[in-house]
Order: C-alpha cells, then structure tokens, then sequence
C-alpha cells in the first residue's frame, strides 16, 4: 500500500504526517514496546524473526578483526548473533576480536539491550540519517527491521553506503510483499486484526503494534527496494524473500 507523500510529509502507519514529526512518533511507539521488543516480533512473525536474524548473521559472515555496525539495533538482538559467529570464527583461526557496534536513535531501546548484561558490544546513540562515524570506517553495516521506520530511507541507505569501507558489504532484513497471492487474505487478516489483539494483550497498546501492520504495508515491495539501495550507490545489489516474502533479506556492496 504504498502512496506517494510530499517532500514535507512522511509516512506514519497509514497517515502522512508533518516529516518533523516522524522521528518523534517513533521513538514513542519504541519508548513503549522496548521491555516487550523480542515479544512484539515474536507477534509480528510468529517468531520466525529468530530464524530470519540467524540466516541475516550467517551471510554477513563476521570475521576476526572485523569492525561491523548494526544500525537501529535496538536491543542487540542481531549483534549478538553476530558477535558469537565473529568469535567462533576467531576460535577456528585466530586474530583479534571483531568490533560490533549497536547504533539507535532510541536510548530506551539501547537501555533494554545493555540491561541483559555483558555482552562485548558497543551501545551508541545515533540517528540512522546521520551516523555518528566517519567515512570507510566498517567492513560491513546491517539493518534489520529498522529502515521502514525511518523518516527519510534515502538518506539512510546513502549514510549507510558512506561508512563502509571498499569492499565493504550491506545487509537489510525488513519485513516485505508476501509474493503468494492466494495466502495475502489469511495474512491481512492475522496482520491487521490478530496482531493488534496480540499487542493488546501482551503489553496493552494495540495502538503501537497497529503502527507496525501498517508500515510494512506502506513500505516499497522487493524490487522498488532494491532499486533505492542501487540509487545510494551500493553494487552488486539483490534480495532473498524469507518465508514466501513476508521478510526479505537485502544486499550490496560499496565497490
């Protein structure tokens, strides 16, 4: 369902809203579910998150002595995946530790995330449509379920593109167009009615989990998707759909 919205608006959910709002109303939505955030996409995927985040961890490949940022981590959820890959693989051959920095815009998500314990992580606050790093600085840059909640994804893609090393490789997993007609009906229908109740039930705001139907549904489709991260100047661009397309894990290279 997507639709075109002016240079002054941005989409929330199904509403276009003032682009400067955006960020606000998101990080409120966030605010509320971050202590349920692993609950909240066991609803949304009926906990195939878990297995889409283990197959995002197994093809970014982390490396000894990688640095590799995770943008809109969240709880670390991700980054943890990558940081026990990154030391297994230094186990087997040695060399120093990889560096794997956790970066969100929403300190009560961080908060969450360092509150499960240590972990070797880094936790930084930073806005994904301006990272707080410098140019060429990461091996690899992964977002997952995070970029349909930024307010200007362009700008995002072209952030992420910047901070990556030649060489370097981009991975997004994000939630996408169901590509079997025939099940879409069934899916609308735990979408938009069992998830909502799901939501109310668990961490009583239906409110904030009907936000999280709708952006899927107004984020771009597959290839429009594609095309934007070709746009911000990533190579070697292409996708796998995850479960028939409800998911699909994204990719490109900074040649």
């Amino acid at each position: 369902m997507a639709r075109f919205m002016t240079d002054d608006t941005a989409s929330f959910g199904f509403q276009d809203v003032p682009r400067e709002e955006k960020a606000g109303r998101v990080r409120g939505v966030f605010d509320r579910v971050a202590r349920r955030y692993d609950l909240m996409n066991d609803a949304m995927s009926a906990g195939l998150h878990r297995v889409w985040k283990d197959i995002a961890a197994v093809k970014l490949n982390p490396q000894p002595g990688e640095r590799i940022l995770d943008v809109a981590g969240g709880t670390g959820d991700v980054a943890r995946r990558l940081s026990a890959r990154a030391a297994a693989a230094q186990g087997r051959r040695g060399g120093p530790a990889a560096e794997i920095i956790v970066s969100d815009i929403n300190t009560a998500m961080l908060a969450a995330g360092r509150a499960r314990g240590e972990d070797g992580l880094a936790w930084i606050a930073g806005d994904a449509e301006r990272l707080p790093f410098a140019s060429c600085a990461f091996d690899a840059v992964i977002i997952a379920f995070g970029v349909r909640n930024v307010t200007n994804i362009d700008k995002a893609l072209v952030e992420m593109r910047r901070v990556l090393k030649p060489g370097g490789r981009f991975y997004c997993l994000e939630f996408s167009r169901l590509a079997i007609a025939p099940l879409r009906p069934a899916y609308d229908a735990y979408s938009f009615h069992a998830i909502p109740a799901i939501g109310q039930f668990l961490a009583g705001d239906a409110a904030a989990y009907t936000y999280l139907v709708e952006s899927i549904r107004r984020f771009p489709d597959q290839e429009h998707f594609a095309g934007m991260i070709t746009n911000a100047g990533f190579s070697r661009v292409g996708f796998d759909n995850l479960a028939g397309g409800v998911c699909a894990l994204h990719r490109g290279w900074a040649v």
